[in-house]
Parts: C-alpha cells; structure tokens; sequence
C-alpha cells in the first residue's frame, strides 16, 4: 500500500501531523509493506528566495490578526507539538520560500533518503535556531545529515531548474485531487486524509484502506500443475 502526503516545510500541522501519522503507522500490523511518498506543496509560492520574515510579523500581515493573536497561536502550535514529543520554538522563527527545500526532497527521493531529510527540514524549522530560509549550505548540512552527496545537494541549489518539473508536477497533481490546504494524504489513490488528524484517525483510515484493496484473483481454468518456477528452483520436464 502507498501513502502519499503532500505538505510544506513551512507548515506548522504538516509538523504535527507527520508525527501523528506516524504513530499510527508504527503501530500498524502491515507496517512493513506500506510506502510512504512525500509530495510537494508550497504554502507561499510567489515568495521570492530572498523575501524572509518572521513569523508573527507575516501572520499579521497575511491573515490579518494582531500580534498578540499571532503569538497565541504559536503558544498553541507548541503545545501541540509537545504533545507529540515535538521541540517547537513559539518566538523568533522565520518565514521564507520552500522552492529548494522540495526540489532537494526529490533528489532524496531519488536516493531513497526523503523522508530523512524531511524529518530534519521540519526540525531545523520549527526546532532549532539557525534558520533554514536563504541560505544555502544549511540546506546542505541537512542534507548531508540525512546522508546524501553534498556535491549533488548543491548542484540542485545552483540549478533553478533541478526538479523544479517535479515540484510542479506534484503541485498540480494536489489541485487536481482537491487538496487546497495541508497535510494531506492520501491512501493507495482511494482515500484521502486532510489536516493533522489525530493518530486514532490515521489508525483507522489505514486499516480501512488495507482491507479494501483489491485482491488477486487467480484464473482456474489451466492446469494445476503447470510448469513454473519457485524459491526451490524451477520445473524441467522429464523426456
């Protein structure tokens, strides 16, 4: 079964509800035949690379609300984030363009390394002090750490162009599911899952996209014994 999940760096719940997913996942029976793909998704698209501010000033700014207002929420965010074992720092974060961050997730992606460095995207930003927006050899500490070639991490960054395609491409692809907002997952194309739902609903929806897959029906009409292969070797008619 493959779970895909769209989200952004950026986002405070995609945060949040990777660590809810997750506990979920752990805990599912068929956890070892479950793939999990991260998709692309930009809160803040028009952003230019260089246009960064903190936080509280473009919430202010964006949804309208005051400083105080914005704080709280903060506050909020960080206790539910400790809730889930999560380090979460409610002052002094910034906010910037996520653009090099997912065309980075695919190369990990390529390199079988995405959700490592998923993982430490989403602590660097909500965690840790050092900034992760405008500047570049950050990015390739985090990606290094997550163990990819720092050489090809920063071939990507000098490139505008490196998996710009595919970032898009997994954009359009959520427009095209309905998704408007993240996280949002999505269960062997069949359900869909939308914001940081609690681990008992992860739970749920896995176990009912496990038992609906479609199972394999095998066709009775040749012969039983017909020849094939096995983990023990492979028939050879006797002359």
């Amino acid at each position: 079964m493959r779970v895909e999940i769209w989200s952004d760096i950026a986002c405070p719940w995609c945060y949040v509800g990777k660590a809810r997913f997750e506990k979920a996942l752990d805990a599912f029976p068929h956890r070892d035949q479950v793939e999990v793909v991260h998709r692309s998704f930009e809160l803040d698209p028009g952003r230019a690379k260089g246009d960064i501010q903190p936080v509280i000033t473009m919430l202010t700014k964006k949804y309208g609300m005051s400083e105080a207002q914005a704080q709280a929420g903060e506050e909020n965010l960080g206790t539910q984030a400790a809730a889930e074992g999560l380090a979460y720092r409610t002052r002094d974060r910034d906010h910037g363009n996520t653009f090099d961050m997912h065309r980075l997730l695919h190369l990990a992606k390529e390199r079988g390394r995405q959700d490592e460095l998923i993982g430490l995207f989403y602590k660097a930003n909500f965690a840790e002090e050092r900034t992760v927006f405008g500047d570049d050899e950050r990015l390739v500490e985090l990606a290094v750490a997550a163990g990819l070639d720092a050489d090809a991490a920063r071939a990507v960054l000098a490139d505008p162009s490196a998996y710009a395609d595919e970032v898009r491409a997994d954009e359009r692809e959520a427009a095209e599911l309905g998704a408007n907002g993240v996280p949002f997952f999505v269960l062997d194309r069949t359900y869909g899952v939308s914001g940081a739902q609690p681990a008992e609903v992860f739970a749920q929806a896995l176990a009912q996209a496990w038992g609906e897959r479609p199972q394999l029906k095998l066709i009775q009409d040749g012969a039983d014994d017909a020849e094939a292969c096995g983990p023990d070797g492979c028939a050879v008619p006797q002359g």
